[in-house]
């Protein structure tokens, strides 16, 4: 009963057998009734009137005169095999017949007959046929009754019956051909449609369905090619855009993490693995992940458009976290996790913050040394002496330089953080550089009693860039060795190859520098020794300057310095292809 084919064939053939067995039960009831109608009317007819008359005249001459009579009629089709005629008396016992039979049983037709009246009714289910009519003579009074047996009517039914029983096996027959055939033109597109949609859901697209007919099982292939052709093409549109929120969260630089309703991770991109420095898949899941920060069902209970907006510290990263649920179907699914890292944001708001106070720190001193001599000066009017006034003088000049110096190395460094510092680069000496570095502070050494030695090799290779920003920063670091170091103290200046690379580097048996402050010392207005930076009148912008300058020359300066037993500075910069 599984398949079609099984199914039509057995319903074609109960209706089959189901209308045989109809037709057949009126057919035979039919001949049934024709025959008993028949039988009734022939006796009907036979005994009239003037039969019965008759017949009552023959009474008193006894019932053989009677049997004689009835004998004769040929109308009674009195056949002993079947249909017989008896003279019963008054109280139903045979007197005479057409057989030998002794007694007859007493049925509703012959009770009539006994009570005075005609019996004459029989029902298709009645083994026989019967009919009893009362004759009543001067004398006597007797009950003829005619019985017949069915055998006719049982021989015709049997035919009958054989007959609709090779009908309805022909019929069987013929009609499980058909039903073969048509289950066969039925179920050929079916199958195909079957076949069809297992490729579908498969995912082959590839192949269209024939349409073979017009009719409902047609327009159903030509649906069924259609509804392919759309899930082909919306497959594809949500595979080009999972492909492209794949990609998207591949490479996005803000993580993301997707929980389910329980807190389960479903989701997480690379970059939120390297900023929560675990990966959340393997993590006990939202509580583990975010548990400190907010609970779980504080944001699946939020309405579009509101989220949760919070903070997290893994190590030294500072993260900001926006966490809003998702749905599905109305009801919350889960809860999606986007994840910033503000570390540098936070740094240079940090940096901004130090950088405003130190600007204003540094331009504060000078200011207020400007306005309280100035001061000074206004107030005392033309009492001061002129050497005192002189002196003054002196202070607000130095002052105003110094912050003259500040602003330009702010601007330069304003120039280099957007990119519109002007290099006049060109292939210039690095050796003779050098040289005219170690002449400009010469001097500046002396004054200190400092011993200034210059190591340089003959053969050193030239350098491409900006020569005058290159010695200035030279001069800068030389400046520093020269500053740094106690009156009388050693300053040496040398340089080599390396490779691909010259360097310079200068080294001093100064006062150093402690461990701790060498990874600041190149931020903006940084100083190890801030009172005698001051002092020396330096910005704190110089070394942040300085490299600005060599990253501009794909260059580096390193310094390393043992505190209280001197520092060396070492600047590198790639060497110039030789000239052919």
């Amino acid at each position: 009963m599984g398949s079609i084919r099984t199914k039509l064939v057995l319903i074609m053939m109960l209706l089959i057998l189901a209308l045989m067995t109809v037709v057949g039960s009126f057919l035979i009831n039919g001949v049934g009734n024709f025959y008993i109608d028949q039988f009734y009317d022939e006796m009907g007819r036979t005994f009239s009137q003037d039969f019965i008359r008759q017949l009552q005249d023959t009474a008193d001459e006894g019932e053989k005169e009677m049997q004689r009579l009835l004998m004769s009629n040929a109308d009674l089709g009195i056949d002993i095999t079947g249909r017989n005629v008896y003279v019963l008396d008054s109280s139903g016992a045979i007197l005479a017949g057409s057989d030998q039979t002794a007694a007859v049983s007493t049925t509703n037709n012959l009770l009539e007959a006994l009570n005075g009246r005609v019996g004459q009714n029989s029902s298709i289910t009645s083994p026989y046929m019967d009919l009893a009519v009362p004759i009543t003579g001067d004398n006597a009074s007797y009950i003829v009754y005619v019985l017949d047996n069915k055998s006719t009517v049982n021989d015709l039914t049997a035919n009958v019956m054989d007959i609709i029983v090779q009908s309805l096996i022909m019929g069987l027959g013929i009609c499980l051909v058909l039903s073969v055939l048509l289950a066969q033109i039925l179920i050929t597109p079916l199958r195909a449609l079957s076949k069809g949609t297992r490729r579908v859901a498969a995912g082959d697209f590839s192949e269209k369905l024939e349409v073979t007919s017009r009719d409902e099982i047609g327009a159903l292939t030509r649906d069924f090619n259609d509804m392919s052709r759309v899930l082909r093409d919306t497959l594809a549109a949500a595979e080009n855009e999972r492909n492209k929120l794949s990609t998207l969260f591949l490479h996005m630089t803000d993580g993301v993490v997707a929980f389910d309703a329980q807190g389960r991770v479903i989701h997480a991109n690379p970059a939120a693995v390297q900023m929560l420095g675990c990966d959340p898949a393997k993590s006990g899941g939202f509580d583990e992940l975010f548990g400190q920060e907010t609970q779980l069902p504080l944001v699946l209970a939020l309405e579009s458009p509101e989220f949760v907006e919070t903070e997290k510290t893994v190590g030294d990263r500072s993260l900001e976290l926006f966490m809003a649920p998702f749905t599905t179907e109305g009801s919350p699914a889960g809860v999606i996790a986007v994840i910033h890292d503000v570390t540098e944001q936070r740094k240079s708001e940090q940096t901004r913050r130090e950088f405003v106070a130190n600007v204003s720190h540094e331009l504060r001193t000078p200011l207020t040394n400007v306005k309280s001599y100035a001061e000074t000066m206004a107030d005392a009017g033309g009492d001061l002496p002129p050497e005192l006034q002189q002196q003054f003088l002196g202070v607000i000049i130095n002052e105003a330089d110094r912050m003259t110096r500040i602003v330009q190395d702010l601007l330069t460094l304003s120039k280099f953080d957007y990119g519109k510092m002007e290099m006049n680069i060109s292939r210039f000496s690095f050796a003779g550089a050098i040289r005219d570095v170690a002449e400009a502070v010469a001097m500046d050494a002396r004054n200190h009693g400092h011993t200034l030695t210059v190591d340089i090799p003959d053969d050193l290779p030239e350098v491409n860039g900006d020569r005058d920003r290159i010695q200035q920063v030279l001069i800068n670091v030389v400046s520093n060795a020269i500053k740094y170091t106690p009156d009388g103290g050693r300053i040496e200046l040398l340089a080599g190859v390396s490779g691909e690379l010259v360097w310079a580097k200068v080294r001093d048996n100064g006062i150093g520098i402690p461990e701790k402050d060498l990874p600041r010392l190149f931020e903006r207005f940084y100083r190890v020794d801030k009172a005698r930076s001051r002092e020396s009148g330096g910005t704190g912008l110089g070394l942040s300057i300085a490299s600005e300058i060599l990253r501009q020359h794909k260059g580096e300066i390193h310094i390393d310095s043992v505190y209280g037993k001197g520092t060396t500075v070492t600047v590198t910069l790639p060497a110039a292809e030789p000239q052919a």
